[in-house]
């Protein structure tokens, strides 16, 4: 903010008299950050002290938002005349929690219990299956590694996980991208409750109501329809306040149970009783036990082999499974300390380990530096700011998952020398 008013360019110099000695890797963090964003630029020239600005594009349009200039309408129209369909914020709540309740009971493979509606649209299962969360085989869905983390996601994150996958795809929906990211701030700022003209949207934001409908995120009647209702899926996008938080008490999260308490309870034994009637729930126990019975509030089975390597093979990892173990693990398991049977913990690994021997990383390796001088300061700059996977010092070689400011290091070494 300090640099939105700031005509000339900022020296990095000057930057760094603003950042505390012991926090020179969180600004090359921050700093990595908003390069790759553009909404940092270098801005010196050759020979001349390095400097940065905000790019012109993010500078303007901070002002406009900043100050309500311009005529983006970025807050939404809302409708003069009243709705003769005038629906509520239970409603809204209720009509965006079956439909995110739909997406979640996809992917777990519990469509058709109850609670789970008819599922998702065929749009959104494609969305599903293109961003990696689900895999289509023999005619079955099945999650992914990256599916069963969502589901340990709060509702907020699972949203924008979507709409990422959504803005990714948005040019071969023939969409324009600034469009899409554009609206979808602007549902951030929209008032729940209230319906909202869609006189001011441009033909890609208009098409993408259909799809946002289908998420759960805004509401509307009919697809002829001329207003919107943004649900607390929306206007929750751009706030650190709970999407659905208020909503009524049969809204069950597939990461937490209805009442916020834990309800798995498992013994040495390797038995297992969940204390939950939600199919969600129990759809996703399912994914790594083997259930034996079940009551009106209440399921019982066993962790097996077979079921941890099945899970396992859909790409869910041991450490996933005891992390969500450990998260929803009954009130009784909490007076034992750990709370979770070491002999369980150890055996879920093991399971694991039984079909892995290695595992990859994606990066950039660097080598034949000519000294170990010119070998330590880029590797140790690589450590700093985070990217650093792997080193040799003897091989003087060095592994890491960025390589842009790396680069940038090295050039700027280069020049002084």
């Amino acid at each position: 903010m300090a640099m939105l008013y700031i005509r000339h360019p900022l020296l990095t110099s000057e930057l760094d008299s603003w950042v505390q000695p012991g926090s020179k890797r969180e600004k090359d963090r921050a700093l990595s950050l908003l390069f790759r964003l553009h909404i940092l630029a270098v801005a010196s020239e050759s020979g001349q002290p390095q400097a940065l600005k905000l790019t012109n594009a993010f500078a303007t349009s901070l002002r406009l938002a900043l100050t309500g200039g311009g005529n983006h309408q970025s807050f939404g129209v809302p409708c003069d005349a009243p709705d003769k369909h005038h629906v509520d914020v239970n409603y809204l709540d209720s009509f965006a929690r079956s439909q995110w309740e739909g997406i979640l009971h996809y992917m777990v493979g519990s469509i058709g219990l109850s609670g789970g509606g008819e599922g998702p649209s065929q749009g959104v299962t494609k969305l599903l299956e293109l961003g990696g969360l689900v895999e289509i085989r023999s005619r079955s869905v099945e999650i992914t590694k990256e599916g069963f983390s969502f589901l340990l996601q709060e509702v907020n994150a699972q949203v924008w996980t979507l709409l990422i996958f959504y803005l990714e795809n948005a040019e071969a929906l023939h969409m324009d991208p600034v469009d899409v990211l554009s609206f979808l701030f602007m549902l951030g700022s929209l008032e729940l409750g209230q319906d909202y003209s869609m006189a001011t949207l441009t033909a890609t934001q208009i098409q993408m109501l259909d799809d946002l409908r289908d998420f759960g995120i805004i509401y509307r009647r009919k697809s002829s329809s001329r207003r919107f209702y943004p649900t607390r899926l929306a206007t929750t996008l751009t706030s650190d306040a709970g999407a659905l938080r208020s909503a009524s008490a049969g809204f069950d999260n597939a990461l937490r149970a209805g009442d916020g308490k834990g309800f798995i309870i498992i013994e040495t034994n390797f038995r297992l009783y969940a204390y939950t009637s939600s199919p969600l729930q129990i759809a996703v126990l399912a994914l790594f036990t083997r259930l034996s019975t079940r009551y009106p509030n209440m399921v019982s089975g066993r962790i097996t082999r077979e079921s941890i390597r099945r899970a396992i093979a859909t790409g869910i990892t041991s450490e996933q499974i005891i992390s969500y173990l450990g998260t929803h693990a009954h009130l009784q398991m909490h007076k034992t300390s750990p709370v979770l049977p070491p002999t369980v913990v150890d055996q879920i690994r093991l399971w694991q380990i039984e079909g892995e021997r290695m595992k990859a990383t994606g990066g950039f390796l660097f080598k034949d530096f000519a000294s170990a001088v010119e070998y330590a300061a880029p590797c140790t700059y690589a450590d700093e700011i985070g990217v650093l996977v792997w080193k040799n010092d003897a091989k003087r070689m060095f592994f890491v998952t960025r390589h842009e400011q790396i680069a940038s290091f090295l050039r700027s070494r280069a020049k002084k020398v």
